[in-house]
């Protein structure tokens, strides 16, 4: 039974996932005029973003650079603990929206939604990627600035791999108000990182009165916030919210482990903010530590007492609730706030750490993001005819392929062809292990990756989304709210998920801070 009181989610109809005729939104009146259309198939895209590669090739220098950045932030006077210390009351509110700045439709589809859920809450959490491709300082006029510019209160970050393609530059000095680090020696020759040197792609030239043209958008006094680095912790009435920095590769070096490690001891609720999940597409990745041990090792330690970890870099919702030593903590995927739509329908069948099928969220539904990457595979290849599938369709082969239900009441019984069946194969739909293993047919899921809509994602439904957390002395309500760039789902943003965490204390421990 549908609640009418609220707005319909997609978990309710097909309607409040954004499908059929709908009124576009207002979210195109805040974008500028001519919008850089981002693909990721582009070689003009992929070659300044190598930097990665060359790292897992020739060794990561992240390390260094973000222990010499940290060194420079505390000699300019920045808490040598990294924790901002604020005075928010016992009960407050904060945004989290993970991997946002591609700078066009889809990412400022999600501001309306935003500014209306957000409008009272204490500050913003980017969580990974804030400026892509690059990271450059010249983008963080309409990627940063300009869409976030009507949010009235402070917005926080964590870099992502895409930030660190030109060594952290921008984001330093948007967020952490630092200037340029002096150059490092060069390598010896004929070393690993003098041949990583050889193909390093640098920073580039800034334009200083654009930058400053620009930052006046975002330059209230009650908006401003300069943190400590590029990882830190923030004290917020009752809970501590962390954010970790993994860099290019997903990890963290042995200085900032240290850190966290020192960070997360005692028994204040905390919430982790890290740019790589530790949960994700029904696969258990702990981050590891340079020297030993993982995030995840810290996560599930009760004596710490964290009560969710919420990653970015993939782009798209989940959530996973995994039992923990007698508690449950809540690891959360949210990368929706504006880059392209990674795909759900390729996640297997969930068992992991306990979590099964009837516990696990995602966001878009495994057969809207079918129905999604078909309308997008069906215009790319000029076959919508063949490629295209319904919303209808597109769940009923997901259920099939999975031996799941599906998560909408259904409507009108499909009869299952064998072209839908093929499009669902062809588009990576995974399959029941049992079938996948007799079949020998694997989960298919790369391509995802090499074939990423990118820029073809122009037209709604955009299945994009973004975190708020209500805090309270007992619990953590969080939301997972969504922006499709259809006007009904932006005057009233439909809620796909919501849990409440107990923030469970030791005994003994009530009223410390």
């Amino acid at each position: 039974m549908v609640d009418s009181s609220r707005a319909h989610s997609s978990r309710d109809t097909a309607e409040g996932a954004g499908w059929g005729p709908e009124e576009p939104g207002a979210y195109r009146e805040l974008m500028p005029r001519q919008v850089e259309k981002l693909s990721w198939l582009d070689p003009r895209t992929l070659w300044p973003a190598r930097n990665g590669v060359l790292a897992s090739w020739f060794g990561d220098p992240t390390g260094r650079t973000r222990s010499r950045w940290s060194e420079q932030r505390t000699a300019a006077g920045a808490p040598a603990d990294k924790v901002v210390r604020r005075t928010d009351a016992d009960r407050f509110s904060f945004l989290v929206i993970g991997d946002t700045g591609e700078g066009d439709a889809p990412q400022y589809a999600v501001v309306p939604g935003l500014l209306k859920v957000g409008h009272d809450t204490a500050f913003t959490v980017v969580a990974s990627d804030v400026i892509y491709p690059v990271g450059a300082t010249d983008d963080y006029g309409t990627k940063f600035f300009r869409p976030y510019q009507d949010y009235p209160a402070p917005i926080y970050a964590i870099p992502g791999n895409h930030d660190w393609y030109e060594d952290l530059n921008g984001f330093m000095r948007v967020f952490c108000d630092a200037p340029p680090l002096p150059a490092d020696p060069p390598p010896r020759p004929l070393t690993r990182a003098w041949l990583r040197s050889l193909l390093w792609h640098r920073p580039s030239a800034v334009d200083e009165q654009r930058l400053t043209q620009t930052g006046k958008l975002r330059s209230a006094p009650a908006q401003q916030a300069v943190q400590p680095g590029p990882y830190w912790a923030i004290d917020a009435g009752p809970v501590r919210v962390i954010g970790i920095d993994t860099g290019l590769l997903g990890t963290l070096d042995a200085e900032q482990g240290r850190w966290l490690d020192q960070v997360s001891a005692g028994p204040v609720p905390k919430i982790l903010i890290t740019g790589s999940p530790l949960y994700v597409d029904g696969e258990h990745h702990p981050c590891p530590i340079e020297g030993g041990g993982t995030v995840d090792d810290l996560v599930r330690d009760p004596e710490r007492n964290f009560v969710a970890a919420i990653g970015g870099d993939i782009h798209n919702y989940q959530r996973y609730p995994v039992g923990v030593n007698g508690r449950t903590v809540q690891y959360v995927v949210s990368g929706g706030g504006g880059a392209f739509t990674h795909a759900t329908h390729t996640i297997k069948r969930v068992s992991v750490a306990d979590v099964t099928e009837d516990d696990f969220r995602c966001y878009p539904l495994r057969g809207d993001s079918l129905a999604f990457y078909s309308r997008v595979y069906g215009s790319r290849l000029h076959l919508r005819r063949f490629f295209t599938l319904s919303e209808a369709e597109a769940a009923a082969v997901t259920a099939e392929r999975l031996g799941i239900r599906p998560t909408r009441a259904p409507g009108e019984p499909v009869r299952l062809t064998r072209r839908i069946r093929l499009v669902a194969g062809l588009l990576g739909t995974a399959r029941r292990p049992d079938r996948a293993r007799r079949l020998r047919l694997p989960v298919r899921k790369a391509y995802t990756q090499l074939f990423s809509p990118g820029s073809a994602t122009y037209t709604p439904p955009f299945f994009k989304s973004f975190l708020r957390l209500d805090v309270s002395p007992e619990s953590v309500r969080l939301r997972c709210f969504s922006a499709t760039g259809n006007l009904r789902q932006e005057l009233d943003p439909p809620v796909e998920d919501e849990v409440v965490i107990p923030l469970i204390r030791p005994a003994g421990t009530i009223g410390e801070a």
